[in-house]
This record gives structure tokens, sequence and C-alpha cells, in this order.
């Protein structure tokens, strides 16, 4: 008896479950699988993501962009004398690469700028830098306008990052008008190159001067974005951890050395190994998870959202403009050919001093305003002004 209660004990159970189950399938619509989707042809369609480095020669700009990515980029460069030096000029060249990790493809474009800052005479150097900028956003916005909107590239700027020298005081007046020049057009992430020429104590003074000037001449770096609430604690101080270090203290090395039997990239001197990835060492790791693991997503969003639509709304007021500034003019010079020859050959009337209250007055016929558009409504208004 107690076998056969037993059995009939587990029957039940488990239709209890089965019908339970398939009540839960019946409820079941299936959106809940959209970020798979999501997931999925965005891995099929793969990434891009386009980093500019700006700052005088010999700074370890392309050490640092090797070490980032673990790659090559910069094989064939050359390196010039002195004497080259002083009469080049800004150049902008762009490396592109791309890069596969666990079946999720990145397509990398860095944009490096020899010359700047090397020159005896800095004026304006930075000039074509935001020209170049501002050419990707044109080219975007022309792509977005046109006919074919589905394979646009994009070649938009997402990422500045500026190497301040270690050695002084804190920023130059070049570094000053160079990220006031940029603060609008590009996230600007500043780094103090050449770290291990410092020691800790000049690092975080250094850093303390840099964040009080980067305050007072009002430069607009990159905001991390605030942490939502539901994010866990690891994650939240991670983001803490970030803003406390601006600006990264960085070191560079494409060697590979030995250190407390480990192979580790670094650099070999006399004194010791400074390991790139010892994060008692430098900033290089946060800077790297920062920029790849944990925000380069949202790069793109301050990019697109923020830099991109100001300059968008910045054009379509300025084609607005040109087109009412035409549609005044033609339609003051349309008014002045239709007025009677004794008005027109008044000296003092032009085809732009027309006012339409003025030819009210003189009791010449004006348009009604419900045969005429809205913009030529709006330009019939304003033509007085």
């Amino acid at each position: 008896r107690v076998l056969v209660l037993f059995v009939t004990m587990i029957g039940l159970n488990a239709n209890t479950a089965l019908a339970s189950l398939m009540s839960q399938e019946k409820q079941y619509v299936g959106f809940a699988t959209l970020p798979n989707q999501v997931h999925r042809k965005s891995v099929k369609k793969g990434f891009d993501f386009t980093l500019m480095v700006a700052g005088e020669s010999g700074m370890g700009k392309s050490t640092l962009v090797n070490s980032l990515f673990l790659t090559d980029l910069y094989k064939d460069r050359k390196l010039l004398n002195a004497e080259e030096r002083i009469n080049q000029t800004v150049e902008i060249i762009k490396h592109t690469v791309d890069i596969e990790e666990k079946g999720v493809k990145l397509k990398l474009t860095i944009v490096d700028t020899p010359g700047f800052g090397d020159a005896v005479n800095n004026n304006e150097c930075w000039k074509p830098i935001t020209d170049y900028i501002d050419q990707q956003f044109e080219q975007y916005f022309r792509d977005e306008s046109g006919l074919n909107r589905k394979n646009i590239q994009d070649n938009r700027v997402h990422c500045c990052l500026y190497f301040i020298p270690p050695f002084g005081h804190g920023l130059r007046p070049v570094d000053v008008e160079f990220m006031k020049a940029l603060h609008e057009k590009v996230n600007i992430i500043p780094l103090i190159a050449k770290a291990d020429c410092l020691t800790p104590n000049e690092i975080k003074k250094l850093k303390d001067r840099v964040r009080e000037e980067i305050d007072k001449f009002g430069i607009k770096v990159y905001q991390f974005p605030e942490c939502d609430s539901d994010e866990d604690e690891e994650f939240k101080q991670l983001d803490k951890e970030l803003k406390e270090c601006t600006p990264f203290a960085v070191i560079g090395s494409n060697t590979v050395v030995e250190a407390r039997g480990q192979r580790v990239r670094g650099r070999l001197y006399p004194w010791g190994i400074v390991e790139v990835e010892n994060q008692s060492h430098c900033d290089f790791v946060k800077l790297r998870n920062m920029l790849i693991r944990s925000h380069m997503h949202d790069l793109k969003d301050v990019t697109c959202d923020v830099h991109y639509e100001n300059y968008r709304a910045q054009c379509i007021q300025e084609m607005t403009r040109l087109v009412c500034e035409r549609m005044v003019k033609s339609l003051k010079v349309s008014l002045f050919k239709r007025l009677p020859l004794e008005f027109r050959a008044s000296t003092l009337l032009s085809p732009h001093l027309l006012s339409v209250n003025w030819l009210r007055t003189t009791g010449w016929r004006v348009p009604s305003p419900s045969c005429l558009c809205p913009l030529q409504m709006w330009t019939l208004r304003n033509s007085s002004k």
C-alpha cells in the first residue's frame, strides 16, 4: 500500500508539473528573445570605431595604439630628422585594420596627426584636424540625406586621445587651444604621456593641475555617464575609479620582458622593469577597459547624438537661411517688376527696400495670404525686416 501510494503521489506531481509547463508555454509570447536577435544581427554586421591620436612627436602615440589593440599599425613608418620636422605641416593619415575576437569583428580606424605641435610657430596647427572632423560629418550628412542609406560608411571620429607632455607644470597654450577647438566636435580623452618619467607623487600633482586647468578654461572633455541604479557594485566601483583616474597616466611598450618569472609587456631600465599592464605602475589597463570593454559604445552614442546632431542642426539652419534669403530676394524683385512705372521710377525705391506694408498703404494690391504657400507667407511677413 505504501508503495502504491508513493507511485501515485509521483504521478500526481509529474502531471502537475506538466500542466504548469503547458500553461507557461501558452502565456509565453516570445519577444523576450529580441536581445538575442539584435545580438546575432550586430555580430554578423560587425562594428566600426574611429580613434584619433594627437600630440607632439615622440610622445609614444604609435606605441600606445599598438599596445592597446595588440597589433602593429606602423610597420612602414619613417622617422623624420629635426630639419625635416621644421618644414613639416600637419598631416592626416588613416590606418585601418580588421580585428576579430571570439567571432566579433571590429573595423578599427586610427587617425594619426603627424606634424602637430612640432613647428616653431604652432598658430592654428589644429585647423587641419578640425577640418578633417567636419569633412567626415559632412560626408555622413550627405550619405544620410541620399537615396542609398543602407550601406552608409561611418567615418566620423568617435574619440580623440590627446597626449599631454609629462614635463612642465600643466597644460601649455597649444594644449588649451587645441582642446577648445575640438571639444564641441569630438570626445576628447586627455592622457599624460610617458608616465614612467614621473614619480607617483609627481603624477598625482600633475593630474590635479591638469584637472584644475581644464575646469578653469571651460574645456569639455569626455564625461563618463552616470551608472544606473540596477548596475552591480563591481561596475559602479570600476566607474568610480575611472572618473578619479582622469587624465590617464599611460605607458606603452611593444616589447616583452621577463618579470618575476613571467613574460609581460614592459620597459627595461637599469633600475628595474616598468610593466605596462601593472595598475600600480600606470593607468594603461584602466584606459583599455574604458576605451574598449566598457565605454566604446557610449563614445559612439555621444558622437552620434550630441556632436553630429549639433553639426546637423547647424547645417539645416544654414540651408534654411539661404533658401529664405533667396525667396525674399526673388519675391521682392517680382513685386518690384509688377509695380506701375511711376513707382518704379522713384529713386527712393528698390527691390531691396520694398515693404509689403508700404505697398498696401500705396493702394497697390498685394496677393492674399490664402493663395500663398507657408514659406511665401513667412517671406511676406518678414520682408519689411
